[in-house]
């Protein structure tokens, strides 16, 4: 498994208030990961730094095989370098159909040009009933976006975040609002496609990062406290600490 991405001694501080507290992680590829901690403890401003919505004080964020650096780079441009992300609120297009909502995703990773002369390809069908199968859609590709259960909602997010081939996936709670049931589906999704990407999970539902069953890192005050299974962590003194506020 080769580094896809390395970030290393990342500090953002926002109004005197340290964020980001000389972070270091790294995730390969092929990986699953889940970044778990308390509230406040820099989950969503990590994401924000290597999505780059947020610039850091200082620090290195490295990506791929030629190690470039994302700090100077646009949010379109890392997306574009290939890192996906998935908010917390699914942000499907609700008056489309699923299947219209596939073939835009396709179509968003080309040129505006192709977007213009877009025609509906063989290769592009095969393409969408392949995904709606892989998040488990296949028999609602008719159906309009709005009508889907919340679940669904994400599964398509997913789906559209994986058609349009990103290298890693940065996926915030998928598991918030669902039910048993779903939640099952959604490791089973993330799971598949972490075999072929780097899946970075974001999640506070400890029984759900047990069904992942992959590589935890906790984060407390902007750094890593913990790395390891989610047994090993959780039997971590200051861990248990910072859970229980002890």
């Amino acid at each position: 498994m080769t580094t896809l991405l390395e970030v290393s001694g990342v500090s953002v501080t926002f109004d005197g208030f340290r964020a980001i507290n000389n972070l270091s992680i790294q995730i390969g590829e092929p990986e699953l990961r889940a970044v778990i901690g308390p509230n406040g403890a820099g989950k969503t401003t990590f994401m924000d730094i290597v999505t780059g919505k947020t610039r850091p004080d200082e620090g290195r964020v490295i990506w791929g095989e030629k190690s470039v650096s994302l700090l100077g780079m646009s949010e379109s441009a890392i997306a574009r370098a290939g890192i996906g992300r998935k908010f917390q609120k699914p942000t499907v297009f609700e008056e489309q159909t699923v299947r219209e909502n596939l073939a835009m995703a396709l179509r968003n990773k080309r040129g505006p040009f192709d977007v213009l002369f877009h025609k509906r390809s063989r290769k592009g069908a095969a393409r969408i009933a392949e995904l709606a199968e892989e998040i488990g859609l296949r028999d609602h590709l008719p159906r309009r976006a709005g009508a889907l259960s919340h679940g669904q909602k994400q599964w398509l997010e997913i789906g559209m975040l994986l058609a349009q081939d990103p290298r890693l996936l940065l996926v915030d709670e998928p598991a918030a609002g669902m039910t048993p049931a779903e939640r099952e589906h959604t490791t089973d999704i993330l799971k598949r496609a972490a075999k072929t990407h780097a899946v970075m999970v974001i999640e506070h539902d400890m029984e759900f990062i047990r069904r992942l069953g992959c590589k935890v890192t906790v984060l407390h005050e902007g750094a890593v406290l913990a790395e390891g299974s989610l047994d090993h962590v959780t039997q971590n003194k200051e861990v248990i600490d910072v859970y229980l506020g002890r």
